[in-house]
């Protein structure tokens, strides 16, 4: 049996996924990665879990891929994704609906920057190591990287980290928005993230996602032809009438995702 190297846990409507592969730096090898797709799923599933929170065990967020590895699947032109799983880069296959916060401290490498920036919100530790990469190494980034530092830094930014693959001073990296917050506590401060996120009504969070990702790929005219047709239903949800009466009565309002 493989051995487990990802961790899940359900806390209230909280869901954690650990990089769990500490002794080999949270390298992704073949399993690991395929068990990480499996907690996305589960995750998702979970009618209960409103806002996953990703971490690693140990030191280091993850120094990258265990290339010898996972060189046989890039040859074959694929990342390994198991039935029931979710692409954790959002790359391929159906995306996640819901919201993901990661934390990320010691050495984040490769796939490990690509990994945090297809979550929503990123904290890292003040001294984490960010660095992609992959040209020292004779090939490219292929989870992301090429594609989300130009939409989240711009084009020069992106390519003055990305073609010299100089390591990214985690001030720099919080300068130009790769990371949200700077935190000695990073797994704290995005669990509080989380739990804010979590507080708020499932149907207007995940909605949010799926307009903000449409504008992304499909352009402003595309997401704006569809923010009414896709607010139709949410009016007429459980969490609607109970934002609104929450409202009248100045209290805080208790969404229970109907």
């Amino acid at each position: 049996m493989t051995e487990a190297r990802i961790s899940t846990e359900r806390r209230g409507h909280l869901f954690f996924i650990g990089l769990d592969r500490a002794a080999k730096r949270n390298a992704f090898d073949p399993a690991m990665w395929e068990q990480l797709c499996l907690a996305y799923g589960t995750y998702e599933r979970d009618p209960e879990a409103r806002c996953a929170v990703v971490f690693a065990h140990g030191d280091h967020f993850t120094a990258g891929l265990d290339l010898a590895a996972m060189t046989p699947y890039f040859a074959e032109g694929r990342f390994p994704m198991p039935e029931g799983g979710i692409d954790p880069l959002g790359l391929f296959g159906p995306p996640r609906s819901k919201p993901v916060v990661v934390a990320i401290q010691g050495i984040c490498f490769t796939i490990g920057i690509e990994l945090m920036l297809a979550c929503d919100v990123r904290v890292a530790h003040p001294t984490t190591r960010f660095g992609q990469i992959e040209i020292k190494r004779g090939i490219y980034p292929v989870g992301g990287g090429t594609i989300r530092f130009v939409q989240e830094i711009g084009w020069g930014n992106a390519m003055r980290w990305l073609l010299t693959a100089d390591e990214i001073p985690p001030a720099e990296a919080h300068r130009m928005g790769l990371v949200q917050e700077l935190d000695h506590d990073a797994l704290g401060c995005a669990t509080r993230i989380a739990e804010v996120i979590a507080a708020q009504a499932p149907l207007g969070v995940q909605a949010t996602i799926a307009s903000s990702r449409l504008a992304l790929i499909g352009g402003q005219r595309a997401a704006a032809a569809r923010l009414f047709p896709d607010l139709a239903p949410i009016l007429g949800s459980d969490d609607a009438r109970e934002g609104l009466a929450s409202f009248v009565e100045r209290r805080a309002a208790r969404f229970s995702g109907k």
